[in-house]
This record gives structure tokens, C-alpha cells and sequence, in this order.
């Protein structure tokens, strides 16, 4: 599903998530539904001054110098930097300190500028792109309760996930990934629960992989009505060997894998058993990581409880916690099961606008670091909120230091909880970076700045007239800054961003693309556009 290639326009996959042999390998019925869609516009050559990004950023031994601007690293080890000069070198970032000499690299100049790594969202259902806003007011389910009747559950997965076709898929997973690519995101985990068949997993594949971002790419079910299990037929959880084997058999390669076990779904078969049983077997037998929503106000506790006692006990022949989970939301779960989690070493993944808007439940921020686990930050759905982690760091901050300034004041809900430090700036930026690195079990080539890390690197605007004039840089990114300061992004060595502009890419013809398939959702639907203004 490489577009240009299908209208006989040939290009070099050598630095995007998929080699060229392996973009060919789609079903013809996905390659037919994309067909004839134009969404790259060609880009001359560029050459190396000040308005044009360095000329074949990202190649093999193709170097540049990003000069002179304020480095935050996220490691220890390098520290940061008033004024500094990166030394980037094909995929990977070879040198940072002041004054580099370095001769015959192209240069970007970075004066007046932050430059930091790239954020990583761990937890972002992207194939939803097409639907954004539309759950703007709704909830997660119907529990009931006054304000349940508009809910994520019945339309959202329910209601238009069945309906979507791979192109439907595509150009969703395509038009979201670039916009988080502008916002400053060069990592996310794409949790797609849209997978009733092949072709739909290979559109989700190939959608994200023409960004040209990083993607942990999330294999979970294909969403039905009644929420229970996969539809006949679906290929979910089995087909897994066969996607691994297919687009993520190499390590060196910007796209990797996640195997999704929610513990909710139920057997397709009396007799079965648990379908995230199967999902977590598999997963550890081609050793990539297994990711889960875990959220106490769908009545997930019990069942998570049964897993977190086969943990702590060691129980023969069970389904246990493990270094290689990461569960997202974490809200309402048991002391027992937090404790497991902290055992094992397993990823917590929050995503705290969402949690607070949907009714998941409160965000266990004050738990995640009591227990001595920090966090990831995660967008979600764009159906409700946006997916710029300049939201997530902001309203995690405030959330924890809400409950812990009403604590210091003696207010009488408060007194239970417990004595913390206040979050920072600093703090919620590492969350944003290298725990969700972390997390994604991408820590070796992601998450900071770092000699002999790939560069994902992002460069901010401080100059900016929200911004400037720039005192302490955590602070101005966290608290002042928004995905309008996003200037210049870098995956893997290869700018992708332009002083403000994303690069090779036809706007106007992606905003076409996309309305035509919400359109299209929307008939199959049978649910009117205007149905909540």
C-alpha cells in the first residue's frame, strides 16, 4: 500500500517503517481500496541553509549538526544544556555538547529554540481519527447514571467500528499519525481495536507506516456490539504469528508490535478458554509485549484480582502479571492487584484527561507513585479529546498537585490521602519521554537524547510570543507551550517537520480523503452527522 508506488511512481522505503518488499506484500483487497489515493506531495531536493531542511536527512551517513540551541537530554548521564550543539549522523544521534566541530554536515540552526526529544504516547486509538470530536460530551458506557445514553461503548465501537472498511482504516490511522507527527509525537503506540480481518490489519499497518513516524503497532480485537468477544471469522487473536512474521520480523525497523489482551473479552466458544488467555500466550511466545485496558468502573476488578493472586502466589498453568504488560487506566483496582503489578515490574499507562471526562474512574496518579511506578502518558480518543501530550503533562501535573495542595490545606476529603511530593515540570516531561519509552520497550532507541540513540528529536519555538522570553525550560514547555511551538520534528534522523510545516505531505488532499471516509462511516452507520449539536 505504498500510494506512490501504486500510481507508478516508484520510492525509497529504506527509511520508513517497512522495506519496499514488504509494503508490496498487501492483500489486493486492501492495495484496491487505496488505490489512486494521492496523499504525498513531491518535495525537490533540498539543500542545506536556512530555509531548507538538511538534503537527505535520515540516510546512512548522511550527517548534520542541529546548533546552538537549548538542550533538554531527559538521560542524567548527558544532562542538559544552556546553549548546544547535536550531532545527528544517519538514524542515530552521535555527539551532544557546546561547540561541536564538525565538518561538511548541513546544520540547522536551533538558536532560540528547545531541543528535546520527541514525546511517546503510549496508548492512542488512532482509527478513530475520522470520528474526532464526536463523543465530545459522552462517556465511556452506560452505567445507568444520569448522562450514560451518549457513550463511547454503543457508538463508537458498537456502532461505527463495525462498519469500517480497510480504506476507512487507512486514511484514519494515516491523517492521525501526521497530525500527532506536527504536534510533536514521534512515537505512539496505535491501539486499533478494528481488526476483523486481514486486510483491516494490514490498512492499519500501512496507514501508520506511511507517516513515517515511529508506531508500536497494537493487535487487539475487532470491536462488535456486544462487546463480548471476536466475530465469527475474526483472525484476532491467532493471526498474530502471521503479522509478526510478515511486518515486524526485523528489530531495525521503525514499526513494532504489541499483542492486546483485554481481560473482559469473553470465550468465542463455551468451553474456551479466556480469550485474553490465548491473546497473553501468544504474545509471550513471540515475545512482544501485551498491552490491556484495565478500568474498575466496567466491573474489570474481579477478573484482574484472579490474575494479580496467580501472580503473587506463583499458581501453576495460570495467566500472571509480567515485566512485558502494559495496562492502561489502571482506575478502581485493588490493593492486592497493585501490588502484583509493582512486582512484576509491569507498565502504567494513564491517560488522565480521558479518565476524568469518560467516567473511568479517578486517575491513579497518587497510586502509580506511592507504589514507586511512574507513569506513561496516553491521548486516547480523539472522538472526545485531543492527542497533543502537551494536555497530558499539563493535566496530570494539576490533577496531582490539586490533591496534594487540598491535602496540605487540611481540606476534610483530603486527609487520606497520601504525603507526596508536589509533581514538576520535569517530572511530567520524563513521563512524556522516557517512561513511555520505557514503557513501549523502546528505551534503546528512544525517549532522550542520547549518543548512539536513534533521533527522534523534536525542536520547539521559545522565541515564541507564548512563550518567550525563556527562564527555565521545563517550565516553558509544560506550562506555556502547545502544539503551535512545534517547529521542526526528526524520526530516525529524518526531519519530517520544517519550521512549522510538515514535509511531503498534501494537506488539502488528505482533508478530502478523510471527510469522503466519515461520510462513508456515517451512511454505513445510519447515524445522522448532526446527531448531538
Amino acid at each position: 500500500m505504498c500510494i506512490l508506488c501504486d500510481e507508478g511512481k516508484p520510492q525509497d522505503h529504506s527509511g520508513s517503517q517497512l522495506g519496499r518488499r514488504d509494503f508490496l506484500k498487501a492483500s489486493t483487497a486492501t492495495a484496491a481500496a487505496a488505490a489512486g489515493m494521492s496523499l504525498f506531495a513531491t518535495r525537490p531536493a533540498a539543500a542545506d541553509n536556512d530555509d531548507e531542511a538538511p538534503e537527505d536527512s535520515g540516510r546512512q551517513g548522511r550527517r548534520y549538526v542541529i546548533r546552538g540551541g537549548h538542550v533538554t537530554s531527559m538521560d542524567p548521564q548527558v544532562g542538559d544544556f544552556v546553549q548546544a550543539d547535536v550531532l545527528v549522523e544517519g538514524k542515530k544521534i552521535i555527539d551532544i555538547k557546546p561547540n561541536l566541530h564538525v565538518g561538511g554536515a548541513g546544520e540547522i540552526d536551533a538558536r532560540g529554540k528547545i531541543v528535546m526529544p520527541g514525546f511517546v504516547d503510549t496508548h492512542h486509538h488512532q482509527f478513530e481519527t475520522a470520528l474526532r470530536s464526536f463523543l465530545a460530551d459522552g462517556l465511556l458506557f452506560n452505567d445507568g447514571q444520569p448522562h450514560g445514553a451518549i457513550n463511547y461503548f454503543q457508538y463508537i465501537l458498537g456502532t461505527f467500528a463495525g462498519v469500517y472498511r480497510p480504506q476507512d482504516v487507512y486514511i484514519s490511522e494515516l491523517f492521525g499519525s501526521l497530525s500527532q507527527l506536527d504536534a510533536g509525537v514521534t512515537t505512539s503506540h496505535d491501539i486499533s481495536q478494528i481488526h476483523y480481518s486481514k486486510d483491516h490489519s494490514v490498512a492499519a499497518i500501512k496507514g501508520s507506516a506511511d507517516s513515517g513516524r515511529r508506531i508500536v503497532f497494537g493487535f487487539f480485537e475487532g470491536a462488535r456490539a456486544d462487546l463480548l468477544g471476536s466475530p465469527p471469522g475474526a483472525w484476532y487473536p491467532g493471526g498474530a504469528s502471521e503479522l509478526k512474521k510478515q511486518y515486524f520480523s526485523s528489530s531495525d525497523q521503525l514499526m513494532t508490535m504489541t499483542m492486546g489482551g483485554e481481560i473482559y473479552l469473553l470465550p468465542n466458544n463455551p468451553g474456551d478458554p479466556r480469550t485474553y488467555e490465548t491473546a497473553w500466550k501468544i504474545g509471550r511466545q513471540l515475545q512482544i509485549p501485551i498491552a490491556a485496558h484495565i478500568v474498575g468502573s466496567f466491573g474489570m476488578g474481579p477478573e484482574f484480582d484472579k490474575i494479580a493472586q496467580n501472580t503473587l502466589s506463583g499458581t501453576a498453568n495460570t495467566t500472571k502479571f509480567g515485566a512485558d504488560n502494559l495496562f492502561i487506566h489502571m482506575t478502581g483496582m485493588s490493593e492486592m492487584s497493585w501490588g502484583a503489578v509493582k512486582q512484576a515490574g509491569t507498565g502504567v499507562s494513564l491517560a488522565v484527561p480521558i479518565e476524568m471526562n469518560m467516567r473511568h474512574g479517578t486517575p491513579p496518579i497518587l497510586k502509580t507513585l506511592a507504589m514507586g511506578i511512574p507513569p506513561s502518558l496516553s491521548v486516547d480518543v480523539e472522538v472526545t479529546l485531543t492527542a497533543d501530550m502537551f494536555t497530558q503533562m499539563r493535566s496530570t501535573m494539576n490533577l496531582q498537585r490539586m490533591f496534594m495542595n487540598a491535602r496540605a490545606l487540611g481540606e476534610p476529603y483530603a486527609t487520606a490521602f497520601p504525603d507526596q511530593e508536589l509533581l514538576t515540570t520535569r517530572d511530567v516531561l520524563r513521563f512524556a519521554t522516557m517512561e513511555g519509552a520505557k514503557d513501549l520497550r523502546l528505551a534503546d532507541k528512544t525517549g532522550s537524547l542520547t549518543p548512539g540513540k536513534e533521533a527522534d528529536i523534536i525542536i520547539l519555538d521559545a522565541e515564541a510570543i507564548n512563550v518567550h522570553p525563556l527562564n527555565v525550560v521545563p517550565g516553558a514547555v509544560v506550562s506555556l507551550m502547545d502544539r503551535s511551538n512545534v517547529e521542526t520534528v526528526i524520526v530516525a534522523g529524518k526531519v519530517r517537520k520544517w519550521k512549522g510545516k510538515l514535509l511531503d505531505v498534501d494537506l488539502n488532499s488528505l482533508r478530502r480523503r478523510i471527510e469522503n471516509s466519515r461520510d462513508a462511516i456515517f451512511t454505513a452507520a445510519k447515524v445522522p452527522q448532526n446527531l448531538f449539536l
